[in-house]
């Protein structure tokens, strides 16, 4: 029997295995799933999607990309059971965004780049919130990555003029961070450093916003290298037949300038 290449035969299909999975006769660890118990799949495939990215693979990030879609109709399946909406209302309900925010496409509005989109986007997205006392620019969620909620939140402040005009002006927050972090270790206070700590990652993120670089790309092209770099260590060791963790510190910082060569 051919596969059809129509996409909504496809999801339709999806959505029968969906249904008997969760049926009486079906698997009992779909059954017992609930939102908050699936939350963190969900994040895990995101990564999942990130990483298939970053290594260019389309083969993986055709895989990935399903492991989400997955999540998206598992929650939307325990949504219908509960009464609360069902896959097709979320289809239709982004369907109406899109056109919604893109009033320059389905509409008479004009941009002049995609600058210009994105100040209109986040205009018209102000305009669905509905107006509360609670209204606040910093109701970014705070379940997400802590280094792109730092950076989210400069960049609503700065919407509002609060931001330093160049980079100098965070570049010098960052090192008077970084003095009020030394005086913290100075005096061992925990309290005080893990607040000074986080001044400085605060800092840092500002700093790369205003160099308009990503904060976790930068930081995991330096997890990246450090693994490198550890792993040639652990294989000059394992051919010397000699477990790394019986080297002295000075042998280990040998070899990892060493790696440092090497692994340019």
């Amino acid at each position: 029997m051919m596969k059809s290449n129509n996409p909504g035969l496809r999801l339709e299909a999806f959505l029968q295995v969906m249904e008997r999975l969760l049926s009486p006769e079906g698997c009992p660890w779909d059954r017992e799933q609930t939102h908050q118990s699936l939350k963190r799949y969900l994040i895990e495939e995101s990564y999942e999607v990130y990483e298939a990215i970053e290594e260019e693979s389309m083969e993986k990030l055709q895989d990935e990309l399903g492991d989400v879609l997955l999540q998206v109709v598992f929650h939307s399946a325990l949504a219908e059971r509960s009464g609360s909406f069902t896959l097709t209302d979320v289809i239709e309900g982004v369907r109406e965004k899109m056109i919604r925010r893109h009033p320059h496409v389905f509409s008479d509005t004009s941009v002049d780049g995609a600058r210009d989109v994105e100040i209109h986007w986040e205009a018209i997205k102000k305009k669905e919130k509905k107006e509360t006392e609670n209204d606040t620019l910093m109701d970014v969620p705070k379940a997400m990555d802590p280094l792109y909620r730092a950076e989210k939140l400069q960049k609503r402040a700065a919407r509002a003029g609060f931001d330093w005009p160049d980079q100098q002006g965070a570049w010098e927050k960052m090192q008077e961070e970084m003095a009020e972090l030394e005086s913290a270790l100075e005096f061992q206070n925990t309290k005080q450093i893990q607040e000074e700590m986080g001044d400085v990652f605060f800092s840092l993120v500002n700093l790369c916003r205003k160099l308009e670089m990503d904060p976790v790309d930068a930081l995991q092209w330096t997890n990246d290298k450090f693994v490198a770099r550890f792993q040639w260590m652990e294989q000059q060791a394992k051919q010397a037949e000699i477990p790394l963790d019986h080297l002295s510190l000075e042998e280990q910082d040998m070899y990892w300038k060493q790696a440092k060569q090497v692994l340019k």
